[in-house]
């Protein structure tokens, strides 16, 4: 029997989106605009070109660029070839860059301009990058010189051989966070990656009719693989741009109509703070999206209040499991806040002790999260020590703290590596976070443990104002004594401008600290 009858692969989604919808509106990009029948055929051109270059099965190739339209064709061209995808967070370092490259053995790293120069000094970086390939970003320009341009790929004669790649052959090696030590690469197959899409058409309701804005970084798996290929997978019309600020976000959501639109906690609240938000016509939205950490609970109802026809949804995963795990519907926002769900359809999740028992369903007693499913990662790339313990017990280990109810129902309390021990009790900095944001005039918070001579580790709070708010220490502090133990009483308020965030809109708590780790030595 021919392979290709039963094959189900990257490559397949995009080529049935455009044989059932050839013209229907796939990409916008700046002046991009591509029906699903040009993009699939931009696709199969980047893929002849690219094998013109001896791109072919297993071979990994990088990209560290900013989203655009040549992003997502270079993601599917590769799923063609059955080459391996490595997408690379642009804020990194060049040795961090080349880390990843040496680590993949990637041979091809595609770039664009604003990040050429850190990629050209990354690959010198006894890596074994052999070629650039020259990305255009979402508004025109010229491609670095020496490069592998995109639109001379995209006029190579279209791929028209058949390669013997499987939904078990591997699709993506992502590179997990290495705020504790070297990042791991976490292997992804097509199977894995496309049953992670069944569970995000069918849990997060994408359709056919959406009209998506997909602005949080594609080299972060939550915008390329929770969004941007589900709709793909269901021919959907997408929207691509790479800056997810109020100022381009809010037009663009005018000018397209948009209807569904993904950002986490910190960017909405960039939204609702924005003075264009209320001058900006958002009828259009329907369904809203969050995840990377919990929407504040005062947040979510400043949401539902300004926006009362949008539905809204909580998504929580890792990159390991592809990367959506649970999920908090529309139904539930009101009546589980803080929750990020149940488990989705091809997810089986478990809130367990050290001893893998399963935790009592009381909404109190705290355990890891451990997951089983089709969508997990094969295992971290050349990393046999790390991925044993990753799946000791049968059993994938999150890593985060949860508790679950009686109805099934886990809330995220915190990571391991956030979860504050001071004089000797166990301290959730989300608890505190949750009680601050109740005070008038708090637009956003984090919540750290610094080390201190006498509690070992102290709970800080970081408050960023209101715009013409004046806050200080004393209210906080009288704030949280109303509803906290005197334990989880943050020892220090400290107040500032912003607070430090990663391209994804995540929170790095770990800034805070190093900022502010000499806070209670004394000389």
């Amino acid at each position: 029997m021919h392979p290709a009858i039963h094959r189900h692969t990257l490559a397949d989604v995009l080529r049935r989106s455009a044989a059932r919808d050839p013209n229907k509106l796939a990409i916008v990009c700046g002046e991009v605009r591509w029906t699903y029948a040009q993009f699939h055929d931009v696709c199969e051109r980047i893929a002849g070109g690219l094998s013109e270059f001896g791109v072919g099965k297993g071979d990994r190739v990088a990209i560290l660029a900013r989203n655009s339209h040549a992003f997502i064709a270079l993601r599917f061209a590769l799923a063609r070839l059955g080459a391996v995808l490595v997408p690379i967070n642009f804020m990194l370092k060049p040795d961090e860059v080349a880390y990843i490259l040496r680590h993949a053995g990637a041979r091809l790293l595609a770039t664009d301009s604003e990040f050429a120069p850190v990629a050209r000094a990354a690959a010198k970086l006894d890596t074994q990058v052999e070629d650039f390939i020259g990305l255009p970003g979402e508004h025109a320009g010229e491609p670095e010189d020496g490069t592998i341009r995109f639109d001379e790929l995209a006029a190579s004669a279209a791929a028209t051989f058949e390669l013997e790649v499987a939904g078990s052959d591997l699709a993506q090696i992502v590179y997990t966070s290495g705020t504790e030590s070297l990042p791991k690469g976490a292997m992804l197959t097509h199977d894995a990656v496309l049953w992670q899409y069944v569970s995000c058409v069918v849990d997060a309701s994408i359709a056919r009719e959406d009209l998506a804005l997909h602005a949080l970084p594609l080299y972060h798996c939550a915008q390329l693989d929770v969004f941007l290929g589900p709709s793909i997978y269901v021919g959907a019309t997408n929207v691509i741009t790479a800056k997810p600020v109020p100022e381009n976000l809010l037009p663009l959501i005018e000018k397209h109509r948009i209807t569904s639109f993904f950002a986490p906690p910190t960017v909405w609240i960039a939204l609702l703070r924005s003075p264009l938000f209320d001058k900006t016509d958002l009828a259009s939205l329907e369904k809203g999206y969050y995840g990377a950490s919990i929407m504040p609970v005062e947040v979510m109802r400043e949401i539902a209040r300004r926006l009362p026809k949008m539905k809204l949804w909580n998504l929580y995963g890792q990159t390991e499991i592809a990367p959506l795990a649970t999920m908090l519907g529309p139904d539930d926002q009101l009546r589980k806040p803080g929750s990020c769900g149940r488990a989705v359809l091809n997810v089986e999740t478990r809130v367990v002790d050290d001893a893998m028992q399963d935790v009592p369903r009381d909404g109190t007693t705290i355990g890891e999260i451990v997951h089983r499913s089709p969508q997990l990662l094969q295992g971290y790339f050349h990393d046999d020590e790390r991925t044993a313990a990753a799946f000791e017990g049968g059993w994938f280990h999150s890593g985060d703290l949860a508790t679950i109810d009686d109805e099934g129902y886990i809330s995220v309390v915190d990571r391991k590596k956030d979860m504050i021990k001071t004089g000797g009790e166990n301290v959730a900095s989300r608890e505190v976070e949750e009680a601050i944001y109740k005070l008038e005039g708090v637009s956003e918070v984090a919540v750290i443990g610094l080390p201190h001579p006498k509690w070992v580790e102290a709970v800080v709070a970081v408050v960023v104002a209101k715009n013409g708010v004046q806050l200080d220490e004393a209210a906080v502090l009288a704030h949280c004594a109303r509803s906290l133990a005197s334990f989880k009483m943050p020892k220090s308020v400290l107040f500032a401008e912003a607070l430090p965030k990663n391209p994804s809109g995540k929170l790095l708590k770990r800034e805070l600290r190093k900022a502010h780790e000499s806070l209670f030595v004394t000389g």
